[in-house]
């Protein structure tokens, strides 16, 4: 039976075929979008001819102006390199930008063999035209190729050529290769036989663009320009060694100052067994961005979804030589001179999106700040993160890694923004958690009780327990566990845990302290900070500072963290959640204890990383006062 034969109305009414009737029945348009490594996820399909928002979003097929239009006039055709998969019962399309499973008949994958020629060379007109207006046929035609535009596997032909890397991606392939077409391209290196200005004179040749060649020694060594219609935009790369840098579109003075400060980052190293090779992937990507820019495209580093980066800031491409790789990394450099460089992102609001950006600012080859990394070290009795420092290694411990990252990260970069920073924080809460609770501990005595409290007042604690009975049973360390409370306010406690008998590598007693909105949480933290003290100077060689949790972190752990009804202060959500209750509270008797002033922004001329950390909006607080 011929596939004109298969899609007749009588052949339609038959079990399996795709009338509407059927696929309103049994079949399904399942939508799927594409995660950053290529692969689909299915969870949109669970309606019938549904379209997940992301894809609308994505490819802006939900728009009015886009659902009133015919389902693939003769200006549209199938975009550049679109595989296809048949299935038993149906067919599965994937394309750069986005893809669809189509299922319901087995006579889809027939239906399929008829219409991608047509629709590859952009004459699926021809095929609509003859196919009876109402039958099953032009029915089962009209929703694949509906399905199809909305998932931007469809691309319009607007009467020009364009070559396919153009047309696998942009919205108008001929308006941006004429784009390309009508600027000039200068690329600018720090030598004459630059093997990395050739790779991107080469490609920009490829890509369709006219260009010139010229020397400025004020380049960094090994480091190219490439510009174009000489103020437009901009894209610089530097090699030196195994390790290379492509930056961000942007101003030629971006540009310029971006690719400074990234050979700054760079050593000779070893270099790669292809340099030839190496060259042709930065000269390839420096001017792939630059066309990217020039055609009015998405930039590459966007085009993948990928997680790691941070929304609404520039990135960067880092390529390794040895081991072979490249990939986007988000960075901001020193001098930010063009406007979409000059962001300030809102304060993190989930620990997720806080340690997102902790990723972006300590990475390798373009972290500002030493990376917060488990590495060798144990994770039990105490989760573990640590950062390495030219003074010794830093550690810290919390009840969660997550959170031990968190800790490490700020405490870091309070390290680094000089000794006028009082504290680092994801948000202005966490931050001054962080200082209030510093402040009441330095006070000291003359803030809280003389007398300790019983024992009974904070050992029904679970977590008090838990981390008391590790120190001392476990671990096998005598230690002794004071709490009291604070003079004239009941809502604050300070615990604190000192151990005998040499624990720790030095030999001397090992401390642990906390304030905390009750005597059991207060235990809980001093005696949790005298495990992380322990475990990391008996493991580790090298430790310069131990540094133990406290609460400021549990409201952003519990933001958007569903606790279960059985999860109570002994497990760890339970107890982050409950202390998150109790954060504001705490602060404001601590305000009123320690009557700590201080104002949250860096100087205002400060290009250092205080300036960063706010960019990336971190919460950093300075003394009061001052040229802010």
């Amino acid at each position: 039976m011929t596939a004109a034969d298969a899609m007749t109305p009588e052949a339609g009414d038959r079990p399996g075929s795709v009338t509407p009737e059927t696929r309103d029945r049994t079949g399904s348009v399942r939508p799927e979008t594409r995660d950053r490594a290529g692969s689909t996820t299915p969870e949109a399909g669970d309606q019938p001819n549904s379209v997940t928002p992301e894809a609308r979003d994505r490819t802006g097929s939900a728009t009015p102006e886009a659902r009133d239009r015919p389902a693939a006039p003769a200006g549209w055709r199938l975009r550049p390199g679109v595989a296809v998969t048949p299935l038993r019962d149906g067919l599965h399309l994937r394309g750069r930008r986005g893809s669809v499973t189509l299922e319901g008949s087995s006579a889809l994958p027939t239906l399929w063999r008829v219409l991608e020629g047509p629709l590859r060379g952009g004459e699926s007109a021809r095929v609509l035209d003859a196919a009876e207006p109402g039958s099953a046929l032009r029915k089962a035609l009209d929703t694949v190729l509906e399905q199809l535009r909305a998932h931007d596997l469809l691309v319009a032909v607007d009467g020009g050529a364009a070559p396919d890397w153009l047309a696998a991606t942009g919205e108008r392939p001929a308006r941006a290769a004429a784009a390309i077409a009508g600027s000039r391209g200068e690329v600018t290196s720090a030598a004459p036989d630059c093997p990395l200005a050739e790779a991107a004179a080469r490609a920009l040749g490829h890509g369709g663009a006219t260009y010139d060649r010229s020397v400025d020694q004020d380049l960094p060594a090994g480091g190219i320009l490439l510009r174009a219609d000489g103020a437009g935009p901009a894209v610089a790369a530097v090699i030196r060694g195994g390790t290379g840098y492509v930056t961000a579109p942007g101003s030629p003075e971006q540009a310029r100052a971006d690719a400074a400060a990234l050979a700054g980052r760079l050593e000779p190293g070893t270099a790669p067994a292809s340099p030839r090779a190496f060259a042709a992937l930065l000269g390839g990507s420096a001017a792939h961005r630059l066309l990217c820019a020039v055609a009015g495209l998405p930039d590459p580093a966007h085009e993948g979804d990928d997680p790691r980066l941070v929304a609404g800031l520039p990135a960067v491409l880092v390529a390794t030589a040895r081991p072979s790789r490249a990939e986007y990394r988000t960075w901001l450099g020193p001098q930010r001179l063009d406007s979409d460089r000059q962001v300030t992102l809102a304060p993190a609001d989930t620990l997720a999106t806080a340690l997102n950006r902790v990723a972006a600012l300590s990475g390798p080859h373009v972290g500002a700040f030493p990376e917060p990394l488990p590495g060798t070290w144990p994770q039990l009795p105490v989760p573990l993160a640590a950062c390495e420092l030219p003074d010794g290694t830093f550690v810290a411990g919390a009840p969660r890694l997550d959170l031990a990252r968190l800790d490490a990260f700020c405490r870091v970069a309070e390290l680094g923004s000089g000794a006028a920073c009082l504290a680092v924080g994801a948000d202005p809460g966490h931050a001054w958690g962080r200082a209030l609770r510093r402040a009441a501990e330095r006070a000291g005595a003359p803030l809280f009780g003389a007398g300790p409290l019983p024992a009974a007042d904070w050992s029904g604690h679970p977590q008090a327990r838990h981390w008391w009975t590790t120190l001392t049973r476990r671990l096998g360390v005598r230690a002794r566990l004071e709490v009291v409370r604070a003079v004239g306010d009941g809502g604050v406690y300070r615990a604190v845990v000192v151990c005998q008998e040499g624990a720790g590598r030095a030999g001397g007693p090992v401390r642990g302290w906390a304030v905390e909105a009750t005597a059991g949480d207060a235990a809980a933290f001093a005696a949790l900070s005298a495990v992380t003290t322990v475990v990391a100077t008996e493991t580790g060689t090298g430790v310069g500072q131990v540094r133990g949790p406290d609460g400021s972190t549990a409201s952003l752990a519990a933001a958007g963290a569903p606790v279960a009804a059985w999860e109570d202060s002994g497990w760890t959500a339970g107890w982050l959640a409950e202390l998150a209750g109790r954060e504001a509270a705490l602060q404001s008797a601590l305000r009123r204890l320690t009557g700590l002033r201080a104002h949250a922004g860096p100087p205002a001329a400060d290009r250092g990383p205080a300036a960063l950390l706010h960019a990336f909006g971190f919460c950093v607080l300075g003394p009061a006062g001052g040229d802010r």
